[in-house]
């Protein structure tokens, strides 16, 4: 099996536009997809397998006024008759890469605590902070915080 790499940049919109069931967790929309890819930080490795895409990984560099930038993964998703083939680690890699380039000295990802498969990625990586670290995570749904604040 032969899979490309590819790091895609502003204008690759139409790479996305084969792509397998599973890799993203909704259908792509080429306005979302093309306003991802020309916002600065912000970057997009895929698995591509006869033009077809079959992984990405999207990762995004935060820079702080006080600390050192990082590299946020902020997901990765292989095609299921894909995985366990190399794939991910192939995409975190080459985002690796791209964390490298842009200055970031850490690179981070979280994950459900029962996805076992992406705990294995994760905890294989030779990196010295390569174990999972606990964290709390909590999610505002912005659309109803503005209706409480506007009623208020």
């Amino acid at each position: 099996m032969n899979v490309e790499i590819r790091r895609l940049h502003p204008g690759d919109d139409a790479v996305v536009m084969r792509v397998a069931e599973e890799v993203f967790d909704e259908p792509v929309r080429s306005d979302r997809l093309a306003a991802y890819l020309n916002s600065p930080g912000h970057f997009m490795i895929v698995a591509i397998v006869d033009e077809i895409v079959v992984g990405q990984c999207a990762a995004v560099v935060h820079r702080h006024p006080d600390k050192m930038s990082e590299l946020y993964i902020d997901e990765i998703g292989v095609a299921p008759a894909f995985q366990r083939k190399g794939i991910a680690r192939k995409m975190l890699d080459a985002t690796f890469e791209i964390g490298r380039e842009h200055g970031c000295e850490e690179a981070w990802v979280g994950t459900e605590p029962d996805n076992g498969p992406a705990r294995a990625l994760y905890e294989t990586r030779e990196e010295p902070h390569g174990k999972a670290e606990d964290f709390v995570m909590y999610v505002y749904r912005l659309s109803k915080l503005a209706e409480t604040a506007s009623s208020s």
